[in-house]
């Protein structure tokens, strides 16, 4: 691999941004378009190695932008891979047809869409041969079922709007600066920095020179803080994994208290305090079935006042495995990342170290960044969908007993059923999250599910005349 140039059309920005992320790590030179029509000029400005191309969006459709670049003398040759959510059913259907060579079901973790590219790459370079030569044309049948399932799935997008996390990508300023800065005398280095970048980015700068150079600020052991409003928390997670850095990320709003363990930019360990119950450890050794709750809620009570850790004592004591442990402390861990990608306010500080903790060493969860990263956006848009419907705790819904009958349970998950049961008109959506021992966001997305069949509605509050 030598820079290969990749295009990659897609209307969510969330998926742009992580798939440039993964594919520029990778060592691809990537190119980004949010819909059709851009798409197709990045194509024809610069002659791209493969395409990335998103199969329902707005404008042109993804069979719209084959029949395109297949107009294009050019471009017919390009190999494209189609990305299609899991409810779209049309990615065998495209392969083979103008020009699409392979597909790739959303959500996709990092290794897999790095595998793919990296295939088709291979497979399809300029020059091969045999392989570099040009798609067949479809036959009329083959074009039309692709132009109706086109339309089809066009049709249930309206239905179900997308949703879209923008984030702000401040760490090509500052990593771009640094190199300057550093060749600077220690005297010049404030002012520099003043009259170079604006206030926004003044504060991870100064992480960063405190991280890659610190004998020119002088300082505490904090390498790296700031404000979670003006650097999002995924650019904070993004750069300690592309720097490799060791230490612990420590983020705080209000009570809430959360940490980060890290070892050469991975993350070994999270842990948390003043959190709701759904994010600490016991939900997951309940949600494990590693203990009954009655034994959970005794053992709670008996280390009153004792600082150790939670896990630490079940395992000393008997009660649970450290396999069982490790299992639940992963789970624990994503979730904190993924709730953390939601947070809008709050600071953040990262204190570099030699050596870890003997706490996170013994967790040893070495989790990818770009890999949390992925299905935590994922989460964050389902969640601006969700929140459409859903947008208040507070809410009461009632259940449509007629529409349940006639639908019937069997159609239902476990889970559905077990969340359809707790909707009585009298329980808050907070206190269904409590009583389900699940978390909020899982409670949430079959809540909206429950209420987009019409199971069960929202509760009319009576207003007082």
């Amino acid at each position: 691999m030598s820079g290969e140039a990749v295009l990659v059309i897609d209307d969510s920005p969330t998926i742009l941004k992580v798939v440039q992320l993964v594919l520029t790590k990778a060592g691809y030179n990537v190119t980004t378009a949010s819909d059709g029509d851009e798409g197709v000029d990045a194509a024809k400005k610069q002659k791209p190695d493969v395409i990335l191309l998103d199969f329902v969006m707005p404008k042109m459709n993804g069979y719209q932008v084959c029949q395109a670049l297949h107009q294009e003398e050019n471009l017919r040759e390009v190999p494209v891979i189609l990305m299609s959510a899991k409810g779209d059913q049309v990615g065998e259907r495209f392969v083979k047809v103008m020009g699409i060579v392979d597909y790739i079901t959303k959500p996709f973790s990092p290794e897999a869409i790095t595998g793919v590219v990296q295939h088709t790459v291979q497979k399809y370079r300029r020059g091969a041969g045999d392989a570099s030569q040009p798609a067949p044309e479809p036959s009329p049948a083959e074009a039309a079922e692709a132009a109706d399932a086109a339309m089809e799935a066009r049709r249930g997008a309206l239905a179900k709007p997308r949703g879209g996390v923008a984030k702000a990508a401040a760490k090509a300023v500052v990593l771009g600066a640094i190199d300057q800065a550093i060749s600077l005398e220690e005297d010049d280095v404030a002012g520099w920095i003043a009259r170079g970048l604006s206030t926004e980015t003044l504060e991870l700068v100064l992480g960063e020179l405190r991280t890659t150079a610190p004998e020119l600020v002088s300082g505490s052991d904090t390498a790296l803080a700031g404000e979670v409003r003006t650097v999002p928390i995924a650019e904070v997670l993004e750069l300690l994994s592309q720097q490799e850095q060791t230490g612990v990320l420590g983020i705080t709003r209000g009570t809430a208290q959360v940490e980060l363990h890290f070892s050469d930019g991975k993350i070994m360990l999270g842990t948390a305090t003043g959190l709701p119950e759904e994010l600490l450890l016991g939900r997951f050794i309940l949600e494990n079935n590693l203990m009954t709750k009655q034994d959970l809620d005794q053992f709670l009570k008996s280390r009153s006042g004792t600082t150790s850790l939670l896990g630490t004592q079940l395992v000393k004591m008997g009660f649970i495995s450290g396999e069982d442990l490790k299992v639940a402390i992963r789970q624990q861990t994503c979730e904190l990342v993924y709730d953390l990608l939601r947070w809008s306010s709050g600071e953040f500080a990262f204190r570099a170290a030699v050596e870890l903790s003997p706490v996170a060493v013994e967790a040893g969860l070495e989790l990818s960044v770009d890999g949390i990263l992925m299905e935590g956006f994922r989460r964050v848009d389902e969640w601006h969908l969700i929140e459409r419907e859903i947008d208040n705790f507070d809410l009461v819904f009632l259940r449509n007993e007629d529409a349940v009958a006639r639908m019937g349970r069997g159609r239902l998950t476990r889970e559905e059923l077990a969340i359809l049961e707790l909707v009585n008109g009298k329980n808050t959506v907070k206190e269904i999250v409590r009583q389900s021992r699940m978390g909020s966001f899982e409670v949430s997305k079959m809540l909206y599910r429950l209420l987009s069949i019409k199971l069960i509605r929202k509760r009319v509050p009576v207003v007082a005349v």
